[in-house]
């Protein structure tokens, strides 16, 4: 039987793999008004960024953005990930985690891993691993929920969640948001037609536990694999990230990089 909880009060952080993202948790986005950390610009494949239409919706909902807002291009993150450049997200780790310290932020919310892209998966590495190294510092806990991007706003597997059900007011603020955000076009019109608008109404936060270590390593392809054979088949790309080959060693990396800074004093610069 899971267990609903509340959201802990104080200080909230959002960290997202892609801008746009924040679209799935807008009712949230409205009452907690967090600092708000984007990975990539959400150029993909193209030279266009969506970074633009992601600060106007946060703007508009009084929350402001973080020192990490589009740091690397979708093709810089995964070209590092292709090459297992692990210092590339150690130190996105060390710059999150002194950033959640210096704001003291309580309570962060990020992506989820689902299998279904690798810079989701890894940016879900990054956000444990930071919350790791902050908690240490801060001597304290943070609150640490996911959310899913890809499958129903509702589910939370069984796990300690919380569900945020917005009136009729709010969805409709979120609904408008997402139809104002041109680059997500296509994106929100799929969700809608395989959810429906009404399944947006719920907001699920699932609670990450410290010693979080992801989705199951079974022996299913993850989607962005067999998406990206495709797009090699098609001449679109050259390479195909893998999860055994790239992403779980470096979330692994990123774990034990989390490790060894908690080995250090307070003080320490290690």
């Amino acid at each position: 039987m899971s267990t609903e909880l509340t959201v802990p009060a104080g200080l909230s952080a959002l960290i997202v793999a892609h801008p746009g993202h924040e679209l799935r948790v807008h009712g949230w986005l409205e009452q907690a008004k967090p600092v708000v950390f984007v990975l990539t610009d959400g150029s993909g494949g193209s030279s266009a960024s969506r970074l633009p239409s992601s600060r106007r919706l946060i703007t508009a909902v009084g929350a402001t953005a973080g020192p990490i807002f589009g740091r690397l291009t979708d093709r810089q993150l995964y070209e590092a990930a292709l090459n297992r450049r692990f210092s590339v997200f150690t130190e996105l780790v060390d710059e999150l985690a002194a950033a959640l310290l210096d704001r003291k932020i309580d309570v962060v919310v990020a992506d989820a891993e689902e299998g279904y892209n690798s810079g989701h998966d890894i940016c879900r590495g990054i956000v444990d691993a930071a919350v790791t190294v902050a908690e240490h510092f801060a001597g304290r806990p943070i609150a640490s929920f996911d959310f899913l991007l890809v499958g129903r706003p509702d589910a939370h597997d069984g796990r300690p969640h919380t569900m945020l059900r917005l009136d009729d007011s709010a969805l409709q603020r979120k609904l408008e948001a997402a139809r104002r955000y041109p680059e997500m076009a296509s994106e929100v019109d799929a969700a809608l037609q395989r959810f429906g608008a009404d399944a947006f109404r719920i907001e699920c936060l699932r609670v990450v536990a410290p010693a979080h270590t992801g989705r199951p390593r079974g022996a299913e392809v993850p989607f962005y694999e067999r998406f990206g054979e495709q797009q090699v088949a098609a001449g679109l790309y050259t390479d195909v990230i893998r999860a055994r080959e790239h992403v779980y060693p470096l979330v692994d990396a990123l774990r034990q990089h989390a490790l060894g800074r908690t080995t250090c004093s307070r003080s320490s610069s290690c």
